[in-house]
């Protein structure tokens, strides 16, 4: 059971103390944690810092063992020498986890941050001491209010954990998914890694009723193997998207600055990824398209896309997008041309797939029976529908009726479809219309892709992980 995990007090903690807020940095911390749902609590020396800290409503204490009562969680935010000093006082304390926000450690080289890196791993793995980081942001829980950044939710929650190495791709991966519907369950900024590392963050989203779908940021992992098994056994259970850092030799180098990894071999952790099932993305965006197209898009193994575009140039792009990743844009069945023939007779229109609109887009009644004429189509596993807002804003903001109409006709389908399908809004010089556009269809599970790459990508990640499913 997830609340008997080591880390169920790290994760889900009942009490949260912050050591070392200042002033210097507006009280930060404490300031993240204010929409925690439970007691909070301050400790630092400084009588200086007491009233300011006092005026956010937190008690202050010179010492973490002064707190009355149990504390399960503890962010560290002090200068590197002290940290060993506080972590024996948690140690004391007998907390149930610590994120150690600190950095200065082996990341820097220097031979006092190894060192003191090689002191606070010992301390925590010696007393059994679940310790995040250092060098990292720690723990985001949406739904208890525990947050490690100002500008994240709280009070919301999600099917989607993450683990990032990163706090910055963490930060980003909560805040830009969240327009898209992407809600957090668990999320974890582990830094260095120097005693909790991905493969224990990822035993415990295995077994957490919360999390049906796993994205993680890795620079580099101590236990191979370990992580190969646990990725192995969880796949089958829930999706795992994993962007990995440091793919170049600048890049390893560059973990080595990050967060003191030693990035192993693209080629290892592509045969990994394609032995286990796990879904391989290269950048922000694709981990975001991936969720996305995992979470709103309906599953299935077949490649076959029937694309709707609104001209003859998308439409070119539009096909080669797909092409490109390895999916078919098939023609359709003679029934089907047969049938659009009766009424698609619009000059510098074309119906061969990719579907190009011309004018016929226009015509309202003409979109709903070329969306049935696919849905019935045997030669069509998915359909693509691209809307071009710098064509249809001037249509849309005249003319209210065509703006209801298109999407009640866009969401009805999507709700009646045993075929997958998907919108591709494509950028428009009325970003505020796009964002609208984007909020309605999502509100009604229709998963929307600002290019048709992106969207291709996305479609082909989740394709490969439910053919993954059926041979197992």
């Amino acid at each position: 059971m997830v609340e008997s995990h080591p880390l169920a007090s790290l994760f889900t903690p009942r009490s949260v103390a912050v050591v070392g807020a200042k002033k210097d940095n507006d009280y930060r911390w404490i300031r993240c944690v204010s929409t925690f749902q439970g007691p909070v609590y301050s400790v630092n020396i400084d009588a200086h810092e007491t009233s300011g800290i006092e005026a956010l409503g937190v008690r202050n204490y010179p010492r973490l063992l002064d707190i009355p009562g149990p504390v399960d969680y503890v962010i560290i935010s002090v200068p590197r020498q002290v940290a060993p000093i506080v972590l024996r006082d948690c140690i004391a304390k007998g907390v149930g986890g610590v994120t150690l926000f600190t950095s200065g450690f082996s990341e820097t080289g220097s031979a006092e941050g190894r060192e003191l890196e090689r002191t606070i791993a010992q301390m925590a793995s010696d007393a059994g001491l679940p310790l995040v980081g250092p060098n990292c942001m720690g723990v985001f829980n949406p739904k208890i209010g525990l947050r490690n950044f100002l500008e994240l939710y709280a009070g919301e929650t999600g099917p989607v954990g993450f683990l990032s190495q990163s706090g910055t791709h963490g930060y980003n991966f909560a805040l830009m998914g969240y327009p898209d519907g992407i809600r957090i369950s668990k999320l974890v900024s582990y830094g260095n890694a120097v005693v909790l590392d991905s493969p224990d963050y990822l035993e415990y989203l295995r077994d957490d009723p919360d999390t049906l779908i796993i994205g993680m940021y890795i620079e580099g992992v101590r236990d191979g193997r370990r992580l190969f098994r646990l990725l192995r056994e969880l796949t089958p259970r829930k999706p795992v998207v994993i962007w990995k850092g440091g793919q170049t030799a600048a890049g390893t180098r560059a973990t080595a600055s990050h967060t003191g990894s030693l990035a192993e071999s693209m080629v290892i952790w592509r045969a990994v990824m394609r032995q286990t099932g796990a879904i391989e993305v290269d950048s922000l965006e694709e981990m975001l398209d991936t969720m996305k197209a995992l979470l709103y898009v309906q599953p299935t193994t077949h490649d076959r896309v029937a694309l709707i575009s609104m001209t003859g140039g998308q439409s070119v792009v539009t096909t080669d997008a797909f092409a490109k990743v390895g999916l078919q844009v098939p023609p359709l069945s003679e029934e089907s041309y047969e049938r659009l023939s009766r009424f698609f007779n619009t000059v510098g229109g074309s119906y061969r797939n990719p579907i190009d609109m011309g004018s016929n887009w226009e015509a309202g009644e003409q979109t709903r029976e070329i969306l049935n004429i696919l849905e019935a189509d045997p030669q069509v596993d998915i359909i693509a529908f691209e809307l071009s807002l710098n064509l249809l804003h001037r249509r849309l903001e005249a003319n209210s009726t065509f703006h209801t109409f298109l999407l009640e006709l866009l969401i009805s389908h999507k709700h009646r479809t045993r075929k997958p399908f998907l919108a591709i809004v494509t950028p428009s010089y009325v970003p505020e219309a796009e964002q609208e556009l984007r909020r309605v269809l999502l509100s009604e599970g229709l998963a929307s892709f600002p290019t048709f790459q992106r969207a291709a990508r996305a479609l082909h990640g989740s394709i490969g992980y439910q053919r993954f499913l059926a041979d197992q």
